[in-house]
């Protein structure tokens, strides 16, 4: 009895909630008749395209920034980085690293002017990083419109400016999610996928427990006492915002080859908030984090997200509703998961 406390304390309420209504879900799959193997097919690749973007949380938070809600800034670096690999044909993983090498390259700039504007507004970092975000997208969807893009797949086929949405099925489409794709009966298990999520993860979490790693946490707990052990946290912290960006820029690149298109203009307006969710469910908070929590709360946000849409769908066939039931559960979740930013658990 007492054990089963103490894995239920570990654990957490909001997952155990979480969980068992996961659990309902899938219940209901079974109830409802809907292909369990292609459900199961989907919620391994949602999971492994979104998690690198929740990734993005981690050197923020440990960083004293908190909840990276700027993350439109990185993702906007590799939607720019994307758009140069398909100007130039790269195709195939070819084309998928060429993409994310180019949006490292805007992200560290990015990421360093971000870094210095965050260190100007100490305490309001999570309001300034949402409006900042808001306001690059915006100024990019003027960007998108005038930015001497030549390829004929990429824009419009009249007029100026590229185009909402572009298929990569000429260029990199699921490179990564069939790169020694395998079959366990009718599930998929999309190799290249899972192990560029858990060299990410790997990645990571060695940093953690580096040096650099270790400073940056030092830093991030508490500022004062660092400043007395010669870290500097200003530096941490811009470091952070870096690390953050280069990972909201790789991790949209990853995101768009899994579901086959790049969306451009006011798409990554809100995609900040469902990574900011997945690490939340998980269990972290806005000055705690570990890569464990990134990777539990992305795998269960985004099956969640994965079985309620099928479920859904059965339940609902006619019209919308399904599409408004899917959203409801998105948007709940996420306030939810919201609700308990600075609560330790």
């Amino acid at each position: 009895m007492k054990k089963t406390k103490r894995y239920i304390q570990k654990l957490g309420v909001p997952r155990l909630i979480m969980l068992a209504f996961l659990m309902i879900l899938l219940i209901a799959v079974g109830i409802l008749h809907i292909p369990f193997t292609l459900t199961l097919s989907q919620c391994i690749v949602r999971v492994g395209i979104n998690i690198v973007l929740a990734l993005a949380m981690l050197p923020s938070i440990r960083s004293g920034i908190g909840m990276n809600f700027g993350l439109p800034l990185g993702i906007i670096c590799g939607l720019l980085a994307g758009m140069i690999s398909l100007e130039y044909n790269f195709t195939g993983l070819m084309g998928i690293l060429m993409a994310m090498l180019i949006s490292i390259i805007f992200s560290i700039i990015v990421g360093w002017l971000y870094g210095l504007l965050l260190n100007k507004v100490k305490g309001s970092e999570m309001m300034v990083g949402t409006y900042m975000g808001f306001s690059i997208v915006s100024l990019m969807c003027i960007a998108w419109m005038i930015l001497p893009f030549h390829n004929t797949g990429i824009r419009w086929p009249m007029g100026n400016g590229l185009r909402m949405t572009i298929t990569l099925e000429q260029w990199y489409d699921r490179a990564l999610n069939e790169l020694w794709m395998f079959k366990i009966g009718e599930v998929e298990i999309p190799t290249g996928l899972i192990l560029t999520c858990a060299v990410f993860c790997g990645v990571m979490w060695l940093f953690c427990r580096s040096r650099l790693g270790i400073r940056m946490l030092a830093a991030g707990s508490n500022p004062e006492f660092s400043k007395f052990s010669g870290i500097d946290a200003n530096r941490q912290r811009i470091i952070g915002s870096i690390l953050s960006t280069v990972l909201g820029g790789i991790g949209i690149i990853i995101y768009a080859q899994g579901f086959g298109f790049y969306q451009l203009y006011t798409a990554p307006l809100m995609m900040a908030f469902p990574a900011v969710a997945a690490v939340l469910i998980g269990g972290a908070t806005a000055s705690k984090i570990s890569v464990g929590n990134v990777v539990l709360g992305t795998l269960i946000f985004q099956s969640i997200l994965s079985v309620a849409a099928p479920v859904a769908s059965a339940i609902f066939p006619e019209g919308n509703l399904s599409e408004v039931f899917r959203t409801i559960i998105s948007n709940g979740i996420i306030l939810y998961a919201l609700s308990k930013i600075g609560r330790e658990e």
